[in-house]
C-alpha cells in the first residue's frame, strides 16, 4: 500500500466517459491532481462506458474502473448477451467494482412503457448484475432514487453482496436501515447545498469507517461552483463539509474516507 494513499483524496464515483468530458478528461485529470485528487473510480452507465472506462484506465494510472448498466439505460440493451458481455468485462483484473447498477422511480418509463414495465426491467437488470458482484467477489456502487425500499428489498436477497449507495440523499432512518445491513455510503457536493439538512443529518450519524465521498461529476457541483460543470477536482469541497460534520479537519478525513474507499474497492 502506497504511503500517498493516505495522503491523497478518492473521489469515489466520478463519469470520466462521459460525453461532457470528451476530448478533455487529460486535463481533468491534471486539474485533479492539483486538488490533491490521487484517485478516481469511472463509474460506468452502459457497456459503452463499461468499456471506455476500462480504457481510460489503461491510459491513466489514477483511473479505476467499473462496469455496469444503470437503471435509466435498461432500455437501450439490445442483446440477450449482455449480461455475458458485462461478466466478462468484470474479469478484467483493473476492474474494482460492478456500479453504477440499482433502482430509479424518480424518472418517467421511457417508450411508453407503464410504471410496472419499466420497473420491472430495472429489476431483472439489478438483480443479474447483483449475481455477478457475488459470483466475482466485486463490491457494487448502488443508485437508488425514489426507490429505497425497494433496494433495500432486493440487496436483502443478496447478503453477500458488499454495496455503497452512492450520492446518498436519504433519511436518517434510511441511512441507519443501510449501515445495519452492512453497507457504506458516499456523499456528493449536494453535502454542501444550503438546501440539504437533511443529507447532512445522515452524514453526521455515519460511522467514519463506513463513508466516502464523490463529485458524481460531471454533475452536482459543490459549493462555490453551483452551475458549472463538476470534475474530480472538486471533491475536495464535499471532503471539507463532511469534515466540519464530524468536526475534524481535512487531513483527518483524506485518511479516513481514503482508506474506506482502499478497503472498498478492488485493487484500487
Amino acid at each position: 500500500m502506497e504511503e500517498k494513499s493516505y495522503s491523497n483524496l478518492v473521489d469515489t464515483h466520478a463519469h470520466l466517459a462521459s460525453a461532457k468530458f470528451s476530448g478533455q478528461v487529460e486535463e481533468i485529470i491534471d486539474r485533479a491532481s492539483e486538488a490533491n485528487v490521487g484517485r478516481i473510480v469511472s463509474i460506468a452507465c452502459d457497456l459503452e462506458d463499461s468499456r471506455a472506462n476500462l480504457q481510460l484506465s489503461q491510459e491513466f494510472e489514477c483511473v479505476r474502473p467499473t462496469v455496469g448498466i444503470h437503471p435509466l439505460y435498461v432500455d437501450e440493451i439490445e442483446s440477450d448477451n449482455w449480461i455475458s458481455e458485462i461478466r466478462e468485462l468484470a474479469l478484467n483484473k483493473d476492474v474494482v467494482a460492478i456500479g453504477e447498477i440499482g433502482l430509479d422511480y424518480f424518472h418517467a418509463p421511457p417508450n411508453g412503457l407503464s410504471d410496472v414495465e419499466w420497473r420491472s426491467r430495472q429489476l431483472t437488470v439489478f438483480e443479474a448484475q447483483l449475481q455477478i458482484s457475488v459470483d466475482l467477489d466485486l463490491p457494487v456502487v448502488i443508485h437508488q432514487r425514489n426507490s429505497a425500499d425497494d433496494v433495500t428489498a432486493v440487496l436483502r436477497q443478496f447478503p453477500a453482496a458488499r454495496a455503497v449507495l452512492h450520492c446518498f440523499t436519504g433519511t436518517v432512518t434510511e441511512a441507519e436501515t443501510a449501515l445495519e445491513m452492512g453497507h457504506l455510503l458516499s456523499f456528493t457536493g449536494i453535502l454542501t447545498f444550503p438546501n440539504a439538512p437533511e443529507v447532512r443529518d445522515a452524514a453526521r450519524i455515519v460511522p467514519l469507517d463506513r463513508v466516502m465521498v464523490e463529485t458524481d461529476a460531471p454533475y452536482l457541483a459543490p459549493a462555490p461552483f453551483r452551475g458549472r460543470r463538476c470534475e474530480p477536482g472538486m471533491v475536495a469541497h464535499t471532503a471539507e463539509a463532511l469534515a466540519e460534520l464530524h468536526q475534524m479537519d481535512l487531513k483527518q478525513i483524506t485518511k479516513l474516507t481514503t482508506q474506506n474507499a482502499m478497503n472498498f474497492f478492488r485493487n484500487l
